[in-house]
């Protein structure tokens, strides 16, 4: 036996350094431990990089409806994204927090705990399926399911490494909040409806805000399989993923048996209800003036724009001789739209035309106009006897509706009566240029067509085109003491910029005058017009009985009703006193109430019974011209100084200006803003001492009631 020592064997190799050892275990941990550090450093790194390189597509999360809501929140209407989806905006505050646990619960108990991928869901997921043969439970997080949505993954075991890796991505870019915001979004709910919100109003017909456990029971359950599961199509499958959901969450503890059993006795909507659609006409104007906008805030009052919505639907269904209707009410004091309808029906064969904004003669609607300017100028007042008789002005020779003529009325009468002659009277003294003027002044936009090629005579009796909006906007300076503003369709609008077409005196004499305006036929007296409430109202009748008026003001609300055809073609008959007065005064049945009746008397306001207790000058209206072949020897007065347009500078020292006037029969008033100056002045020249910088009305009225009148700037010297 050889005392050699026995070579090695061939099979085993020799231990390293420290290895086998006590010694070395520490190194070999931290072999270990290194190598697990670099390749977690390397999948950091390698994450990272694809975050920047390859990130995240939110373009489908950005491409949401429009949505046009009323000024308390409601959805008015929404529009289809670019690929034909109803996608509503919705965040976690628009959503019944119940429904965000719920939906938590089900789908991923650990969302605010993991990064993208629950490790432990994946592992108990590989588990069960080797255990079973087969899958039994999922392992996707709602941050993965987002990534699917973000963007089309096949359905693979590559997919869901891509899809694990795109979870990962949106959590490092995105807090918790925000990825459950993109799944409220984008969930599919079955057809083209997508996110919590369009299905809630799908489905409930109600915000999400206000699920009940059933409901939000089957939104957490639709996305699992939106089509299999849609509830319009089949129910008792819908019922059954919704069950389960309620069974599962009682499992868990988060809802009561008792309120789940509850639950399951409610039955899933058995259809698909219509996304809400009021005020389309505005809504599209909307999204046309504020394109990119995700939600469009408007001025609108859901419940009163609901409630005129519904009153065009029954008055149109009774026009029988294919007319229609418009309406536009206007809060007074703050000029925002209320309510808005371009048309009865939105979807008749013409009831997309916005008739609204479209450009209509008004008829004698424009009486009040005529009248305020010289209300304004002190050549009238409401008691002021003025002749209704034949007359010409050249070539123009206008006549009554009727045919006939009153003789000597007073003012207040011939508006009442919707006379013509005195109406166009009246604007022969003022000026149809200054009518003009004075609307445009106000913010209406005007046409003319046909022979009247810009401001004339006929102006009186509608020879003039302008929208049902901007004459409703032009009569609420009625009920703002002469003062017009921009209508106001947005809630994130300020007021625009104040617009005086006249002073405050002649703005309470329209009101007064207005109120006593004769109501349709049959209309009981004081119906519409209740709660205390007054209106003041004006209708009109466009030649050939094309368009039919009425517009009403009351202390609170301007209510504005157009009816006619789209083709602006003739309707025999139809009166704006019988056609739209009712529409007008059911309009303001529908209104709130207005406690207090309406405005007393500006302190300037000539309170009398009669034209005889009036100055001398107002008691009988003298026309500018020739009137039955008669002339005047005196010429009217004329402002020789300050012209009209001019800027004065005043002298400290001696603040006075000098206010001068040629012709005019004698004596002579100076009125300043509707105030006149003391009877003193009644003098071809005298002095006035402004008060303050500004811009101020001059007018000179002579002993035949004729006026002139320069609109002028004070300004202090420096």
């Amino acid at each position: 036996m050889s005392s050699e020592p026995a070579a090695p064997s061939s099979s085993s190799t020799p231990p390293l350094a420290g290895e086998g050892t006590a010694a070395g275990a520490p190194r070999m941990r931290f072999r270990r431990l290194k190598r697990f550090a670099i390749g977690a450093a390397l999948l950091a790194a390698t994450l990272t990089a694809a975050n920047f390189v390859l990130p995240p597509d939110f373009e489908r999360a950005r491409q949401r409806s429009t949505i046009v809501l009323a000024a308390d929140g409601t959805m008015l209407r929404g529009f289809l994204t670019p690929d034909d989806k109803w996608r509503l905006p919705v965040t976690l505050k628009d959503v019944d927090p119940r429904y965000v646990r719920m939906l938590l619960a089900y789908e991923d108990r650990r969302f605010n705990d993991h990064a993208g991928v629950d490790v432990a869901a994946v592992g108990r997921a590989a588990w069960q399926m080797v255990s079973n043969l087969g899958v039994v439970s999922g392992a996707s997080t709602l941050t993965m399911q987002v990534a699917r949505m973000l963007e089309p993954i096949p359905r693979s075991l590559a997919g869901k490494v891509l899809q694990a890796a795109r979870a990962v991505q949106i959590e490092m870019r995105l807090g918790k909040d925000e990825i459950l915001d993109i799944y409220l979004t984008l969930a599919p709910m079955g057809g083209n409806i997508e996110g919590v919100r369009a299905a809630s109003l799908a489905y409930f017909g109600k915000e999400p805000r206000h699920l009940t456990l059933a409901e939000a029971a089957l939104l957490v359950a639709l996305p699992q399989s939106p089509e299999r599961n849609r509830p319009d199509r089949f129910p008792a499958r819908a019922k059954a993923a919704r069950d389960k959901v309620l069974r599962i969450l009682a499992e868990k503890g988060e809802i009561t048996a008792q309120d789940a059993a509850e639950a399951m006795e409610d039955a899933v909507p058995a259809q698909r209800l219509a996304m809400p659609f009021s005020a389309p006409h505005l809504a599209e104007e909307a999204r046309r003036e504020r394109a990119g906008a995700g939600e469009i805030v408007t001025t609108l009052d859901a419940r009163i724009q609901t409630a005129v919505e519904r009153l065009l639907a029954d008055q149109g269904a009774a026009l029988a001789d294919g007319g229609d209707m418009a309406v536009v009410v206007v809060e007074n004091a703050t000029s925002k739209v209320v309510a808005y309808a371009g048309s009865t029906d939105f979807w008749s064969e013409t009831g997309q035309i916005d008739l609204a904004r479209r450009m209509r003669s008004p008829g004698s609607a424009l009486k009040p106009f005529i009248y305020g300017i010289a209300f304004d100028d002190v050549v009238l007042h409401p008691e002021t006897l003025i002749d209704d008789k034949p007359v010409s002005f050249g070539s123009y020779a206008p006549r009554n509706f009727d045919r006939g003529f009153q003789g000597t009325v007073t003012v207040r009468e011939a508006l009442h009566q919707s006379l013509n002659v005195p109406a166009v009277s009246v604007l022969d003294r003022i000026g149809p240029v200054r009518l003009a003027a004075t609307m445009r002044q106000g913010g209406a936009r005007l046409s003319w067509s046909g022979r009247f090629a810009g401001p004339s005579l006929p102006m009186a009796l509608g020879g003039v085109g302008v929208t049902l909006e901007d004459l409703t906007m032009l009569y609420t300076g009625i009920a703002n003491d002469g003062i017009v503003r921009p209508l106001r369709r947005y809630a994130d609008e300020g007021p625009g910029e104040p617009h005086r077409i006249f002073g405050p005196v002649a703005a309470w004499y329209l009101f007064d005058v207005l109120r006593g305006s004769p109501l349709p036929d049959g209309w009981a007296m004081g119906r519409g017009i209740d709660r205390g409430r007054e209106v003041a109202f004006k209708t009109g009748t466009s030649f050939g009985y094309r368009d039919a008026w009425t517009v009403g003001v009351s202390p609170r609300y301007t209510v504005g009703v157009w009816t006619g055809r789209a083709d602006g073609s003739t309707r025999p008959g139809e009166l704006g006193r019988n056609a739209a007065g009712p529409v007008m005064l059911r309009v303001f049945e529908l209104l709130p109430a207005e406690p207090g009746l309406s405005k007393p008397p500006p302190a300037d306001a000539l309170i009398v019974a009669n034209a005889e207790q009036l100055p001398p000058a107002l008691q009988r209206f003298s026309p500018n011209r020739m009137v039955a072949g008669l002339a005047r020897a005196v010429p009217p007065p004329v402002i020789a100084f300050p012209p009209d347009g001019a800027i004065v500078e005043l002298n400290a020292a001696d603040p006075a200006l000098i206010l001068r006037a040629d012709g005019g029969a004698k004596p002579l008033r100076w009125v300043i803003d509707g105030k006149p100056l003391p009877a003193g002045d009644a003098y071809a020249q005298t002095e006035w001492q402004p008060r303050e910088e500004g811009f101020v009305r001059v007018t000179v009225i002579d002993a035949e009631g004729r006026s002139a009148s320069s609109k002028i700037r004070l300004k202090r010297q420096m």
